[in-house]
């Protein structure tokens, strides 16, 4: 095929739900038996009944001796649901028989499968104790394996597990009826409706499931009832996921189990609770005359019994109630699962584990999508960039997804471009209509606005900022943001700004649309620009309007006439960024609570715009010189921002702002007065002054008050000194006056509140003597002064972090601090100062982070505690010595440039952990390290830079130039491959690159089983160090699962232009793992084509492909590796003929997408076909 005709990007799953959960049985029952025994007999009774039922039973037709089960049976067992176990009086008899058993029992731990033991001819109580003929067998094995006692016992263990299970005892019974009752009390039931359907397409559940059978717990604490939720937003997969679960513990709970599927949609309770007791009972006949009674009767049958209940979609707590859901409802290690939007049914519970539902990601949704649209985990080729916009609107939502590719399919370009463009201004509806689900349960109309005035307007700002102006509006935010978090209708980032899902966004935007789609003006809220414009240019605003949002600040559209407010006489929220009104400020109603005019055109307020019910003004970036020329009293007015005001010359008479809490003058470069009524402000908190460049002081009324919290004075490069009632401010707990013109600073002892104090790069020769009495104080930076004493700092009982770089202390002044007494200490700083030695700071057992990079004077360190995690001791010259490392837990050394380092005892040991050490500059310790391999044993989870330019003696695989190797994994190591070791050199160009860290990946690409993965860390350069450097380190291969025979490339990438991978070298490891401290690499599956688009392609000529195939043997100057002590460097062996790619030696190999496109199309056939 020509390159041209190439369609699809390439897909090599063998089927849709080839990453599907839910196990793909081959058998329906394995049999287990001893030959000699039962073949001709009762097994083949029982094998022939199975036949004559339709189940799918395996039967090993062959007389086995020995005890190494074939590989061909550990399949057969792996691949059966259920294990029928007969034992006879000669089973113990066979090593071949209790291996076999060994495997059914474990596939009943790990996978769920059901085991059915049938005890024929023999008493379970001699196989549970081995007593009677059993014992005289065992007494044989006993003998045989004197070397191997592990062996025995382990067979011992399986048979008392087996016996121990329920099962059927045939002793002078009938046996055809005892056959056909096992076939259909037992083995029929279970095959019978086990499993669920999931989807069509299974995308990214494997690891979602696992994540929340964790949470179960099942195996641990089995005496306890486990309770886990699931929550997340409409469309999100819970259900899905949780039918995944269901599939996966349907046998582990021996079919005790129930799932109950949106029971938000149903009726009536009675009926939840006869579905919940039918379920787990097995057909049993219940009735239920009413919810009472069912409570009652869920208790009395389902109390004793371990049964696992999945609860799905839970909307009311009336559903949990009627359903007994209470620990003790159930029997001991019982697991109940609940799926809903709302988090506060699940804290009510009291559940033992939330699992918030994962979104996808991109890859896995581009995979999803193209299913649906394309039929393939890959998009068509011309396709690829307008899915990935359907993606990038989908947000990770698999129902969006499903939506929009089912939509999709068979549809042209212009078709989807055509959709893209729609979905910005109305989302699909069946989108809509499940999303909307959330909102409809809200409870009031107050909690409906919050959600709408969120959705509309405030999306990323300040949770508490937005609470101050919806409370203005008359709405109880408080209470309200919560129940909408607690719905998964918005979330928080990292506790403060509020959050919501775009397709959540869009919902709440269609709701507003939907009330009046075809007159803009009768809207509740304005936000789309072109719908703002359009109401303001016609003058179409009507008493609907609550909100407008309008930024004009990239528009050329800027001038609007005040005239078209008039009628808006409800307006509450108005942000119009960087708008030009003309016309009298008369015709604004006087409900605005919110205004917001980034680039407000005007010197100074109009008195016409007086706004009495104002919560929140925000006029960054204003041309104002002056705030108001004459207002009233603005008694609501909680938080005036007047940012960035570059002509603001003074601040405003606080005497008509009453109730002001937060006051930002920022940047303000012109502002030299701050008003001395701001001295009455009883309620003001926090006042940031930053970078008023001219400010000189604060008027002496503010030191008087007793409720600000916060001051931000940095960058105030002319304020010469505080207020010398600063002390009396006992409520302010954070002071930052980092490069201002400070030379002294007055008292600060009475400061009892005081939690951050920070004066960076003033011009401080002196502490405040009684500094040291801030018991309080958290976090102190006086760093960039030159102090000539230190006060005695022991009884900062609470400093969590010091920073104290550049500020020429000195062995006296160290000494002075008592740095060893400060026992709460995280982090310490003391960079770039001139003392030799350092006290020993091993008692200060919560110490994570020191810093101590360029003090050039440094000869030795000496005891650290065991609970440092990172040391960057760079640019020590004259440092010799380190502390004994052998008890340290360090995830990362900095060491460069540090030439006299010659003492260094038990880094071998921390190495081991999970420490990443960087030494960067050559001196005798990295030679020591990397010639005399004092690194081979190396197994640690950390890794190791240094300079160098020669891969390690020890490693197998070497790639001499360039960052691929390419291998196969050996036959003998089977699946017992723990670790990849790799070590890269690469070169940096120094006049190119800037000193810092450096993303850097591994792509491993398994061509045998068709699978990708990447390998995440970083890397870092320092200027002026060596050209080439050496990075060592570990792949676990957890993430990847190489097996014996796969053939595989790794490929190192840094993907920046002064950097260059010149070398890379492998070692498989298969007698160790990696250690578990925390690892600095981060693992991902990825698209097999993607893998692909990281590896090299050996070229061949178009026109021999044409005519005689594709040749894959690689040109001398590209062998894909050398493998050390070997005398074969000749190119691998390839097959050139057309099969696929899972049965050559060879891989497609591409860094293009045309290239793997030509290639595939060449070379598999079979594959581009199907």
């Amino acid at each position: 095929m020509a390159t041209g005709a190439i369609q699809k990007v390439p897909c090599y799953s063998y089927s849709p739900s080839s990453s599907s959960s839910s196990r793909r049985w081959t058998y329906d029952v394995f049999l287990s038996f001893r030959g000699e025994d039962t073949r001709k007999g009762f097994t083949g009774h029982l094998h022939m009944a199975l036949k004559e039922a339709g189940i799918n039973a395996f039967i090993d037709d062959q007389l086995r001796r020995g005890e190494d089960i074939t590989a061909e049976l550990v399949q057969a067992i792996e691949g059966s649901r259920i294990s029928v176990i007969v034992f006879s009086r000669r089973y113990a008899d066979s090593g071949w028989c209790l291996e076999e058993l060994v495997k059914i029992m474990e596939c009943r731990t790990t996978l769920g499968q059901m085991v059915l033991p049938i005890f024929y001819d023999v008493d379970p109580s001699v196989v549970r104790r081995q007593t009677g003929i059993f014992a005289d067998a065992f007494k044989k094995h006993e003998e045989r394996f004197r070397e191997d006692k592990v062996k025995v016992q382990r067979w011992r263990d399986a048979l008392t597990e087996a016996a121990n299970l329920s099962g059927h005892h045939l002793a002078d019974g009938h046996e055809a009826k005892f056959i056909k009752e096992i076939i259909n009390a037992e083995i029929n039931k279970q095959l019978t409706n086990t499993q669920l359907f999931i989807a069509d397409y299974q995308v990214g559940l494997n690891s979602r499931a696992e994540k929340i059978i964790n949470h179960l717990n099942i195996g641990k604490n089995d005496a306890d009832v486990r309770m886990v939720g699931i929550l997340g937003m409409s469309g999100v997969g819970k259900t899905t996921v949780a039918k995944v679960i269901y599939n996966e513990l349907y046998h582990t709970f021996r079919g005790q189990i129930s799932f109950l599927e949106k029971v938000r949609e149903t009726q009536h309770l009675v009926d939840l609770q006869r579905q919940l007791l039918v379920d787990i009972l097995n057909g049993t006949k219940i009735t239920i005359s009413n919810v009472s009674a069912g409570i009652i009767e869920i208790k009395r049958r389902l109390g004793s019994k371990r049964v696992l209940v999945i609860i799905d979609d839970v909307d009311h707590s009336d559903q949990l109630k009627a359903l007994a859901i209470k620990r003790d409802s159930f029997g001991a290690g019982s697991r109940i699962i609940i799926t809903t939007k709302d988090e506060h049914f699940l804290r009510q519970l009291h559940v033992d584990s939330i699992y918030h539902a994962e979104q996808m990601n991109k890859e896995e949704a581009l995979e999803l999508l193209s299913w649906h649209a394309f039929g393939n985990c890959g998009p068509d080729r011309e396709y690829l960039e307008l899915a990935r916009k359907v993606v990038d609107y989908c947000g990770g939502l698999p129902l969006a997804i499903q939506v929009l590719g089912s939509f999709l399919c068979t549809r042209s370009t212009g078709e989807w471009e055509s959709t893209v463009e729609k979905l910005k201004r109305i989302p699909p509806r069946e989108i809509q209509e499940k999303l909307k689900i959330s909102y409809d349960g809200l409870g009031d109309d107050t909690e409906k606005d919050i959600f709408l005035d969120i959705s509309c307007f405030f999306i990323g700002m300040d949770k508490n900022y937005v609470t101050h102006v919806l409370d203005g509006c008359g709405f109880s935010s408080e209470i309200g943001i919560r129940v909408l978090h607690e719905r998964c209708l918005i979330t928080s980032h990292q506790g403060q700004k509020l959050m919501m899902h775009d397709l959540v966004r869009d919902m709440g935007r269609e709701i507003v649309r939907a009330k009046s789609p075809n007159n803009l003006g009768k809207r509740s809220r304005l936000w789309h620009p072109d719908d703002v414009k359009s109401v303001l240019t016609n003058n179409t605003g009507t008493k609907r309007i609550e909100g407008i949002i309008l930024d004009l600040a990239d528009s050329e559209d800027s001038g609007f006439t005040t005239e078209a407010f008039k009628e808006m006489q409800n307006l509450r929220l108005l942000q119009l960024n960087y708008a030009n009104l003309t016309g009298g400020y008369e015709f604004f109603c006087k409900e605005i609570r919110w205004l917001c005019w980034h680039g407000f055109p005007l010197s100074v307020i109009p008195k016409e715009f007086y706004q009495p019910n104002l919560v929140a003004i925000d006029l960054r970036f204003s041309k104002l010189t002056h705030v108001w020329e004459d207002t009233g009293v603005l008694e609501n007015l909680k938080i005036l921002n007047l940012g960035h005001s570059h002509y603001l010359l003074e601040s405003p008479d606080f005497s008509k702002l009453p109730n002001l809490e937060k006051l930002i003058l920022k940047d303000c470069k012109s502002l030299s007065k701050v008003h001395k009524s701001i001295g009455h402000l009883k309620r003001l908190v926090l006042v940031n002054l930053k970078d008023c460049k001219v400010l000189k002081a604060l008027p002496g009324s503010f030191y008087k008050l007793k409720t600000i919290k916060t001051l931000v004075l940095s960058g105030c490069s002319r304020f010469e000194k505080f207020g010398k009632n600063l002390g009396n401010m006992e409520s302010l707990t954070t002071l930052q006056a980092d490069k201002t013109a400070l030379t002294k600073v007055p008292s600060v002892g009475n400061l009892y509140c005081l939690r951050e104090l920070s004066l960076v790069g003033c011009n401080l020769h002196e502490v405040p003597k009684d500094l040291g009495s801030l018991s309080f104080l958290e976090d102190l930076d006086l760093g960039g002064n030159s102090f000539d004493s230190f006060p005695d700092l022991s009884r900062l009982s609470s400093l969590s972090d010091l920073s104290l770089p550049n500020c020429n202390l000195t062995n006296d002044a160290i000494d002075s601090m008592n740095l060893g007494s400060l026992s709460g200490l995280h982090s310490l700083n003391l960079d770039n100062n001139n003392f030799g030695s350092l006290p020993s700071l091993s008692g200060l057992l919560q110490l994570t982070c020191l810093r101590m990079a360029g003090c050039t004077k440094l000869e030795e360190i000496n005891g650290l505690p065991t609970s440092l995690h990172i040391l960057n001791a760079d640019e020590c010259t004259a440092l010799r010595r380190m502390p004994n490392f052998s008890e340290m837990k360090m995830q990362r050394l900095k060491l460069n440039n540090s030439p006299q380092l010659i003492e260094f005892p038990g880094l071998e040991k921390s190495l081991n952990v999970a420490m990443r050490l960087t030494m960067m500059a050559h001196n005798n310790f990295t030679n020591y390290l990397l010639k005399d391999s004092t690194l081979e044993g190396w197994i640690g989870a950390g890794d190791i830079l240094v300079g160098g330019n020669e891969i390690p003696k020890w490693f197998e695989y070497i790639t001499e130039d360039g960052g691929q190797v390419h291998f196969r994994v050996p036959q003998e190591i089977g699946c017992d491959l723990k670790v990849l070791a790799v070590c890269v050199v690469y070169s940096a160009n120094s006049a190119d690159s800037s000193q810092g860290l450096y993303d850097f990946f591994f792509y491993v690409v398994n061509h045998t089983k068709r699978t990708s993965f990447k390998a995440e860390t970083d890397i870092a350069f320092a200027r002026n160090s060596h050209e080439y450097y050496l990075w060592l380190g570990h792949l676990s291969n957890d993430e990847f699962k190489l097996g014996g025979g796969d053939l595989v490339d790794l490929v190192a990438v840094i993907p920046y232009e002064e950097f260059r991978v010149e070398k890379i070298g492998l070692r498989l490891l298969s007698d160790r793992c990696i250690s578990s401290y925390p690892k600095p690499m981060w693992y991902d599956v990825i698209p097999y084509y993607q893998g692909l688009l990281n590896i090299t392609i050996y070229e061949c000529d178009d026109e021999e492909e044409e005519e005689e195939g594709p040749s894959h043997v690689p040109s001398k100057e590209h062998q894909p590796f050398n493998r050390r002590e070997s005398d074969d460097n000749a190119s691998m062996e390839t097959s050139t003929d057309e099969e696929s790619l899972a049965d050559q030696d060879t891989p497609v190999l591409g860094n293009t997408w045309i290239a793997i496109f030509s290639k595939l199309c060449c070379c598999l056939p079979s594959i581009n076909s199907s």
